[in-house]
């Protein structure tokens, strides 16, 4: 195996992780925005009510994302392992 196709195997990796990853911590991201917007205005900086919000967005995000993250994984794992014998060189 060349250097070149480690390069592709990684660059596909991370790329195939970043795709997957990115919908939660956009997810993540808005809501403590949210949250942050929310303590500011009332006034009221209590580190569970930041948290709790946030917990509650990533469980209902991972369970309406999780068929099309699975879907993403499955298809990756296909493709690397179709072509296994490149690699194995």
């Amino acid at each position: 195996m060349n250097a070149q196709a480690v390069v592709d195997l990684l660059r596909q990796t991370m790329l195939t992780a970043f795709w997957v990853g990115l919908p939660l911590l956009m997810i993540g991201f808005i809501v403590g925005i949210f949250m942050s917007l929310v303590q500011i205005v009332t006034s009221m900086q209590d580190s569970a009510f930041a948290t709790v919000p946030r917990l509650i967005a990533f469980l209902f995000g991972l369970l309406l994302l999780l068929p099309w993250m699975l879907m993403k994984m499955v298809v990756y794992t296909t493709a690397l392992f179709g072509d296994l014998s490149r690699y194995a060189r």
